[in-house]
């Protein structure tokens, strides 16, 4: 609970705790990879690339105020919350604070989204606005898609395909085979994150009716679908190098396996409840240490 107490010292540290620093790495690593793909193409460029950083950093941003807040209207935190503390829960931000947050931070991603449509066209219009769309949807709206076992999915795709595919698209105009099949392993970490998290919260979770995936799968099934994703996410960079669309270098991702051993083995051995705040930590963790080996080995197979 150290971060609920620095954050009652400062309304800094209210939004420092409603952001989320530490998850960040989420929205980064598949960045990386697109900037790996872009350079491996020819295609690198520094506006576009560090735009489109800005841009994810944001959304993300934006998302994890969303679900600050829709979660404690809904009822998932409460004071029984396994997790790290949330502002809306502990008081420390308001409603009418985090929806003002939220509009700020999309609003800042939209102005991001103008350049970005500039550079790549009107294909960024679609990945932006569905983006900001699916941000809010996750845990508030009519169908909170969160609440129905679809978030692993949408994680994959909005954090996969849709950021490492938009982040090339904005910078080469294209989207060749090897940006879709390298934004594998980055859908697939994040989504490990989030398994994490709803594996810790599966009970409290499903008294509070929000039905995840680790709802529907349970202990075991949500354990093994952990290591499924992070297994698939190693297997990738040697299909790649062995089918010829990138050079051995994209294998440099393998240097990760000492971050993900840590997770990894809390997961297959049973670890719950509040110790898996640091396989989650860890996870996130891995997600840019990863992205930033696999987009480095990416590029110097130029």
């Amino acid at each position: 609970m150290s971060e609920a107490v620095a954050a009652t010292t400062s309304k800094l540290g209210a939004w420092r705790l409603a952001v989320r620093p530490p998850t960040l790495t989420a929205s980064v690593g598949p960045v990386l990879v697109g900037w790996g793909v872009a350079w491996a193409l020819g295609g690198f460029r520094l506006g576009p690339a560090c735009a489109a950083l800005a841009g994810a950093v944001l959304l993300q941003i934006g998302a994890n105020l969303a679900n600050d807040l829709f979660d404690f209207r809904r009822g998932a935190d409460t004071a029984e919350r396994l997790g790290p503390p949330r502002a809306a829960q502990l008081g420390l931000l308001s409603e009418r604070e985090l929806i003002a947050g939220m509009v700020a931070v999309f609003g800042a991603a939209f102005l991001v989204g103008v350049y970005l449509v500039a550079e790549g066209g009107w294909p960024v219009v679609a990945i932006g606005l569905s983006a900001i769309a699916a941000a809010v949807a996750y845990t508030g709206g009519p169908f909170p898609y969160g609440y129905r076992a679809l978030g692993d999915l949408f994680v994959f795709l909005f954090f996969g395909p849709a950021a490492v595919v938009g982040t090339v698209w904005v910078q080469a105009q294209e989207a060749p085979l090897l940006s879709w099949l390298a934004s594998l392993p980055m859908g697939a970490l994040v989504t490990a994150i989030l398994v994490v998290n709803n594996l810790r919260d599966r009970e409290q979770d499903a008294r509070a009716g929000k039905i995840t995936l680790a709802v529907v799968l349970g202990d075991r099934g949500t354990r093994l679908w952990y290591l499924a994703l992070v297994v698939v996410s190693y297997a990738v960079p040697v299909a790649l190098s062995l089918g010829g669309l990138a050079s051995p270098w994209a294998t440099m991702a393998y240097a990760s396996l000492p971050v993900a051993r840590g997770p990894a083995r809390a997961v297959a051995s049973g670890v719950s409840g509040r110790p898996l705040n640091t396989a989650l930590r860890d996870t996130a963790r891995l997600v840019f240490v990863f992205g930033a080996l696999f987009g480095g080995g990416l590029a110097l197979g130029r």
